[in-house]
């Protein structure tokens, strides 16, 4: 026994569901989701089911013989137009006639002999094949006068008839065509968090909305419509720390030596050639010298990117296996929430997600630690000589957190962020994911101990180099680098704006 997930399209009629679940029966199938909302969609139904191999084979078959089976999410042609009618008994009967037998979707019909246009009904149709259309309008337009109002072939102005066709080529549009299993299976996913996310009081469309937004809004930012907020810091002669604060999601951290350069998250896949841009912008050109990466968490905006470097990638072990499941809260209390492994699939397909692929597993703890936080490992970028911390699993397991005290510095990845920092645009790109997955945590007590912890260090380290005219420097992973002042976080020094140059 295996389940299964299918989507069916079924006639808008009473005993359609009764007919399905028949079927299903029939063939020894158990129901384990279905979810089906006029709201959304009259005619689309999400099922899972557990059953054989065998079993399974028969359920579809029988559902795709009697026409309830989708198998594919084809955009459907949509035509609105005008036809002007005879005036008498039966008149819209007979034209109705030519549209039933071509198989058309009525999404609009509009009519009132009392109105500024008695004669004129207004319709708008959905049709699965262009000849189909080409063959009706010939028909009507050798019996009625007709005004064409809008033909559209892409599927951008289809109704809620056929939400999910719709829904499913604004998908196209950010990601490009795909195969058409691979397109129902991502619309059976986003099903299933919204069919979660409504169980929590939320409105279905605005979870939709939030999906496609993401999307959306990295695609919109990515190449020459890229831009960061960029920081510079001498951390000692000939040593440079940079923050590059992408468009969307983390920030990239450079430590510039002598003799090599030490990158600390990636950013999105997506923005990688405009990141390599930037670089070279900043002097720093093709990454020769980068000599490895540390990733902080296993969220694409920090690690997705991390493939297209040939050197060795240095983290956490639950960190490689939150890649290697694809589900961001792999290890935590939330492991089976639908919300989170559909964001990780979700952003990771919208983001070009590129993992990594010379890894290097950071070791055990050894009995070392700052407060709360475990020590596991050292590592030295020149001379600066970090600590990494393991952390708690509050953002998410095997999130961890690198910590020089000679030198100031503190990659707080997720658990410490300067929110008053973000733009407006940042911000509001963060709600995105706090929305789809109630929240970016995996676990809010652990991230609050994580939190508490690192800014009590920050205070520590500003103690112990009081005098020397240095600073604990905490680098968030999203935000500006920032110091606390009177216990807030504080931007330090200047910002320069980058934009990327219009080819």
């Amino acid at each position: 026994m295996r389940k299964f997930s299918f989507i069916a399209h079924m006639p808008d009629a009473p005993g359609s569901l009764h007919r399905a679940a028949e079927i299903i029966k029939e063939y020894d199938g158990n129901i384990n989701r279905i979810q089906f909302d006029r709201r959304i969609d009259p005619g689309t139904v999400f099922y899972e089911v557990t059953a054989t191999d065998e079993s399974y084979r028969k359920i579809t078959g029988k559902l795709a013989e009697i026409g309830y089976l989708q198998s594919s999410i084809k955009p459907l042609d949509f035509l609105k137009f005008c036809v002007y009618l005879p005036h008498q008994p039966g008149a819209l009967y007979e034209f109705l006639s030519y549209t039933t037998s071509a198989g058309a979707n009525i999404a609009l019909i509009d009519f009132d002999d009392k109105g500024r246009h008695p004669h004129r009904l207004t319709v708008s149709l959905n049709l699965e094949q262009s000849m189909v259309i080409d063959q009706l309008l010939d028909q009507l337009k050798s019996r009625y006068r007709l005004e064409i109002i809008e033909y559209d072939k892409t599927g951008r102005h289809l109704d809620d008839t056929v939400f999910y066709v719709r829904y499913a080529q604004e998908v196209r549009d950010i990601i490009g065509e795909s195969e058409e299993t691979f397109l129902l299976s991502f619309l059976a996913d986003t099903n299933h968090i919204v069919q979660e996310l409504m169980d929590r009081g939320c409105d279905p469309r605005r979870a939709f909305d939030c999906v496609l937004t993401t999307g959306r809004t990295i695609n919109e930012t990515k190449g020459d419509r890229f831009y960061a907020d960029v920081q510079q810091f001498p951390l000692s002669p000939g040593i440079t720390l940079y923050c590059f604060q992408l468009p969307c999601g983390g920030s990239i951290f450079l430590i510039q030596t002598p003799d090599e350069i030490v990158m600390i998250d990636t950013g999105y896949g997506i923005y990688h050639d405009a990141v390599m841009t930037m670089f070279s912008h900043y002097g720093l050109g093709n990454l020769r010298n980068l000599s490895r990466i540390i990733v902080t968490h296993a969220d694409a905006d920090h690690c997705g990117a991390a493939g297209f470097f040939p050197v060795p990638v240095l983290l956490h072990k639950d960190t490689l296996e939150i890649i290697r499941t694809n589900n961001r809260a792999y290890g935590s209390r939330n492991q089976e929430s639908v919300l989170e492994e559909f964001y990780t699939k979700m952003i990771n397909l919208f983001s070009e997600f590129n993992a990594p692929q010379d890894i290097r597993v950071f070791p055990d703890p050894v009995g070392l630690s700052r407060g709360t936080l475990p020590v596991i490992s050292t590592f030295h970028a020149g001379e600066v000589t970090f600590e990494v911390l393991e952390g708690l699993g509050g953002h998410t397991c095997g999130q961890i957190f690198l910590y020089s005290p000679t030198h100031g510095l503190i990659f707080a990845a997720d658990s410490v962020i300067n929110f008053a920092s973000l733009t407006k645009e940042r911000a509001d790109y963060s709600s995105l994911a706090a929305f789809l997955v109630t929240s970016v945590n995996v676990n809010s007590e652990l991230a609050k101990q994580e939190r508490t912890t690192l800014l009590a260090l920050a205070e520590e380290t500003d103690r112990a180099l009081a005098g020397t005219g240095q600073r604990c420097l905490i680098c968030g992973g999203h935000g500006a680098v920032s110091v606390l002042e009177n216990g807030k976080l504080t931007p330090l020094g200047d910002i320069e704006h980058y934009v990327a140059k219009k080819e």
